[in-house]
């Protein structure tokens, strides 16, 4: 059986935890704790080391999730969550544009750990103000051979396609290496 380490990263309350537990087929293993009362106006707990959910694809597929958390002042767990990955997403919250910065910020932390395959996960597109895709590739400077895909992180649809997107990149990254080996 082959497993694969995926992070999903973002800004603080982007959707990084509803999206690992809308798809993950076990209990997601969180560590959470209450937040501040200047925090609690967003969201009332926050990620404070990782959360960690499970897919298996097949009987010789199995997909790790690992969360991060949103928060800098966590941020020294990043590196340690981004070892070992094949690919991550980075969870941006299209209604909030005030996190785009540190959206693009995460991003460019991440790929420095690792050149991995990545996805940018448009989050809350059934909101009425959510950003599109598209503008969101625009404001966060991402590339046209980057997927930046909609997602509603509480659709267990929506998730899978972003997950597959990311695991289609990963896959052909290693068939090419394969390849090259052979």
């Amino acid at each position: 059986m082959q497993t694969l380490k995926m992070v999903v990263t973002g800004p603080f309350a982007a959707g990084k935890t509803q999206f690992i537990q809308t798809i993950s087929e076990i209990d997601v293993v969180a560590t959470e704790r209450k937040l501040s009362r200047d925090e609690e106006r967003i969201k009332d707990q926050t990620t404070v080391a990782m959360d960690f959910g499970r897919i298996t694809i097949d009987e010789d597929l199995v997909l790790y999730l690992f969360g991060t958390p949103g928060q800098r002042r966590f941020d020294f767990m990043w590196e340690i969550l981004s070892e070992g990955m094949l690919g991550f997403v980075v969870v941006v919250d299209s209604v909030r544009p005030e996190t785009f910065r540190e959206a693009r910020s995460i991003l460019d932390t991440f790929r420095a750990y690792a050149p991995t395959p990545y996805v940018v996960a448009a989050n809350k597109q059934d909101q009425e103000d959510a950003w599109s895709p598209d503008d969101l590739r625009i404001a966060l400077r991402i590339a046209s051979e980057i997927k930046v895909l909609p997602c509603v992180a509480t659709d267990k649809e929506s998730v899978k396609q972003v997950l597959l997107e990311l695991l289609y990149a990963i896959l052909e990254i290693m068939d090419e290496e394969e390849e090259e080996a052979e």
